[in-house]
């Protein structure tokens, strides 16, 4: 285990230093931020935390890919961030991703950070490892005192131009495969899954930071994230965790349900509960909230997996969602790896049963997912984790200058395939106003 150096400051302006902090941030390759936007919750380290300039890092297929994982996180016993993709799906399962793939983000990437900044309240702890620990005074100095204003408007058009997005699948095609998903559910194959759509545009190049601040104004949620390494980009306005480690607690917080906001407190009011008594939407909660204690159970201790929060309204800037939490004790033992690899990829991104939903979504969908609906964060040198759900994200191969966004939603028995494309779209909606400027 490599020895950190630890330096703390109070900051007289937290909300400024984040701003110029990551700003800072991108002189270097290999770059996560996790925000959680003032967010009040429960279970929360940090406001904010930045991991940048690898000192090792791990970057693999699906082969093998948690054991190389585990292996890399025992042998480093530090701070390690990055991601996890869908795809590792094939790991854990006799699966298969031959879908159209135009990101090429590698299967799973994690890097151990030379320069690690946690920010909580007032106070900012600056954690680097001893070959750059000389550098803290002299970074603090350069955030603190960058010139000017930041400004993180988009004024001005993309570099090349306007991004146009493109449909991977029309509506009527959409609607046929939700279709064909629900004569799978009538047959008895499952009893719900995950369907998603991706949108893209070609040849085209964005500003990632400032895309970033632009999504990241309008959505506000609790696990943002901009994620960099070389030219691949992540831009998540993520609301859900994955899954999170505290100790010997395992918090798993799904969401399934939603429905948009509106200006006017009454009508606002009415769809939330609207939302809360919508049978549908609490029956995809309830599915899942089911598999989720069934993979928490894999590694929990015995009749430890409970429900602490059931199909519970929480509000954002953009929607209401239904979340539930799930929680459970672990012997300490047990790799955080492991209790990882046996619930991934998350119930609610898949369906129920888990392998069949699986199985299906790779037949009807035309993308690859990869890292949509992964999982980004890190693990602590104390064996403690906490991980996202990648949604609500633009992904960016600077590159290849694609720009691709994926939105979904579950399909159960009583899914209506129109109501299902309009909660698409209502979930695709900050991206594409932050990709076409609307």
């Amino acid at each position: 285990m490599r020895v950190r150096t630890i330096q703390k400051y109070t900051l007289e302006n937290p909300s400024e230093f984040k701003t110029k902090l990551l700003h800072w941030a991108q002189q270097f390759d290999d770059v996560i931020w996790l925000d959680s936007n003032a967010y009040t919750q429960q279970y929360s380290s940090y406001d904010a935390v930045l991991a940048v300039d690898a000192f090792t890092a791990i970057k693999t297929d699906h082969y093998n890919a948690f054991d190389k994982l585990k292996e890399y996180q025992e042998q480093t016993k530090d701070w390690i961030f990055g991601y996890l993709s869908y795809d590792l799906k094939n790991d854990t399962e006799h699966l298969f991703s031959n879908n159209l793939d135009d990101l090429d983000f590698p299967d799973l990437y994690f890097f151990q950070p030379k320069k690690l900044l946690l920010l909580k309240g007032d106070v900012l702890e600056m954690h680097y490892l001893s070959m750059v620990d000389d550098e803290i005074v002299e970074d603090f100095e350069l955030i603190t005192t960058f010139l000017g204003k930041v400004d993180v408007s988009l004024k001005e058009d993309p570099p090349c131009g306007k991004v146009k997005i493109s449909l991977r699948i029309t509506k009527d095609v959409y609607k046929e495969k939700v279709k064909q998903m629900l004569a799978y559910i009538q047959r008895g194959d499952i009893y719900e899954a995950n369907f998603c759509q991706e949108f893209f545009a070609k040849d085209s190049c964005i500003d990632p930071l400032q895309t970033y601040h632009h999504l990241n104004n309008i959505s506000a949620p609790p696990f943002a994230t901009f994620f960099k390494m070389n030219h691949l980009y992540l831009l998540s306005a993520s609301p859900e965790r994955y899954l999170r480690k505290e100790g010997q607690k395992i918090i798993s917080q799904p969401i399934k349900g939603t429905a948009k906001r509106s200006m006017n407190d009454l009508e606002d009011k009415k769809l939330i509960e609207e939302l809360k008594s919508d049978p549908k939407e609490r029956s995809e909660n309830v599915m899942i909230v089911d598999l989720v204690r069934n993979d928490l159970s894999k590694t929990a201790l015995k009749g430890s997996v409970t429900v602490e929060e059931l199909c519970k309204v929480y509000s954002f800037d953009q929607v209401h969602q239904m979340i539930s939490t799930v929680v459970s004790e672990v012997n300490e033992v047990i790799s955080p790896v492991d209790i990882i690899k046996t619930t991934f990829p998350m119930g609610s991104m898949t369906g129920a049963p888990k392998i069949s939903a699986m199985q299906i979504i790779e037949e009807l969908e035309e993308s690859k997912r990869g890292l949509y609906s992964g999982a980004v964060g890190y693990f602590t040198p104390e064996y403690d984790f906490d991980f996202n759900v990648v949604i609500r994200s633009i992904l960016y191969n600077e590159y290849e200058k694609y720009i691709s966004y994926t939105v979904g939603g579950a399909i159960t028995a009583k899914s209506d395939p129109d109501k299902e494309y309009e909660e698409c779209l209502l979930k695709a909606k900050a991206m594409r106003e932050v990709l076409e400027g609307l």
